[in-house]
């Protein structure tokens, strides 16, 4: 049973189906999550449940200790307001009588056969619709809950756990907001994902709004068209950067596995432009616009951001398409031209920029997307194609899609 539970969790997330606790999903299964279990259909709940009825109740029957009652009122509110948003439904506090939904922060056991585990683990569950305990939300009193990236925000976990309120089950979009493992983001610009909207949708209907609600699609691996921001090495594995997310290449995992930036980094700008491994100092630089940061493995080093005028670009250079390390020396590429700068010493050296073109013969287009190297081979990565370039003959020995870089055929 064990057995069959893990594959079942394998093939959800994408990972090598062993049946096995294997290092990937031991990692999966310690990130905080939903309690919701992950198998079946992972869009609607089965069976279909749904409310017969569009105008819905809720009630706060208690508060967190972590937080002010006025921050929970009002992470709730927004929280209900994403699937209004995207749905025919309506949702309408009350204070005495039986809400459709009742939200509640217990601890352990607390009487519905699904006790919480305390800090991090399990945060938070909720049931699908129906009579009694049906639709209820109950979120882990012992969690530290917050309005920021700090631990685990309110709003995010709640508006979550509301769509199982609703009749949705865990999506495997990594990008989703019903996927089961927790990911910040700014409450502040959120929007709900395409996928999600899908889902609320197929099961009420489209949303009464005149302007037809749509949301962020998560990008897909083996798309033809698809292109990267930034590439890095980081001891040994590859990070390709793309938006909000980054995928994962181990060298020794036949998987690539997607995640959020802030998964890993909750302090760290989404859309990084540029990236590079320095391996003398086991540090990785990431860059967006004019800034960049230091992170020794994921750790984000003290006194980051820094300016891009540090490494002595003129001031018209006000961000960095791609960067690589090489033998002590870092290639900046902006536009279609390059830089390079002396680690070492600590300076930008003289006759730079150098056209990217003239020096890198073969590389057909004039910008560079993202670039790293592998041996004596840089890789680049233009538009949706790649080119192998390799430093010792000095020429391309290499072509293909992007997407090969993440096991596309």
């Amino acid at each position: 049973m064990i057995v069959e539970k893990l594959k079942e969790m394998q093939q959800f997330f994408g990972l090598k189906v062993t049946g096995k606790p294997d290092a990937e999903t031991l990692e999966i299964m310690e990130k905080p999550r939903c309690g919701v279990p992950d198998s079946g259909d992972f869009m609607l709940t089965p069976g279909n449940p749904k409310w017969e009825h569009t105008d819905l109740t809720y009630r706060i029957r208690n508060y967190p200790s972590s937080l002010a009652e006025s921050d929970v009122e009002t992470a709730i509110k927004k929280a209900f307001q994403v699937w209004s948003g995207a749905s025919p439904l309506t949702f309408t506090r009350i204070f005495k009588e039986k809400a459709d939904i009742e939200i509640g922060f217990v601890m352990r056991d607390h009487g519905d056969n699904s006790p919480f585990d305390g800090p991090n683990g399990i945060l938070a569950h909720a049931f699908q619709p129906g009579q009694g305990i049906g639709g209820d939300a109950h979120f882990d009193e012992e969690e530290t809950w917050t309005t920021t990236s700090q631990n685990y925000n309110l709003f995010l976990v709640a508006a979550h756990e509301f769509g199982h309120s609703l009749g949705l089950s865990h999506s495997s979009d990594a990008g989703a907001l019903m996927y089961p493992t927790y990911a910040f983001s700014d409450p502040s610009t959120y929007l709900l994902p395409q996928d999600d909207i899908n889902g609320i949708q197929a099961i009420y209907g489209p949303s009464s709004n005149p302007i037809k609600p749509t949301g962020p699609s998560t990008p897909t691996a083996c798309d033809p068209k698809l292109t990267f921001d930034a590439v890095t090495t980081l001891r040994g594995e590859i990070f390709f950067f793309k938006d909000k997310y980054f995928w994962r290449r181990h060298p020794q995992l036949r998987s690539v596995q997607l995640n959020f930036i802030s998964l890993f980094w909750p302090f760290l700008a989404n859309g990084i432009q540029a990236a590079y491994e320095d391996f003398d100092r086991d540090l990785v630089f990431l860059f967006k616009g004019n800034q960049y940061w230091a992170l020794n493995g994921y750790d984000i080093q003290k006194g980051y951001p820094r300016h891009i005028s540090e490494y002595g670009f003129p001031t018209s250079i006000q961000a960095i398409d791609a960067a690589v390390f090489y033998r002590g020396k870092i290639h900046f590429f902006v536009n279609n031209q390059f830089w390079r700068y002396d680690s070492e010493r600590q300076f930008m050296e003289p006759g730079y920029p150098k056209s990217t073109a003239s020096t890198f013969h073969g590389i057909e287009s004039s910008k560079v997307d993202a670039v790293f190297h592998q041996d004596h081979v840089f890789i680049f990565f233009s538009g949706s194609r790649y080119y192998a370039f390799d430093l010792n003959t000095r020429r391309v020995i290499r072509v293909g899609r992007s997407n090969k870089w993440l096991n596309c055929r």
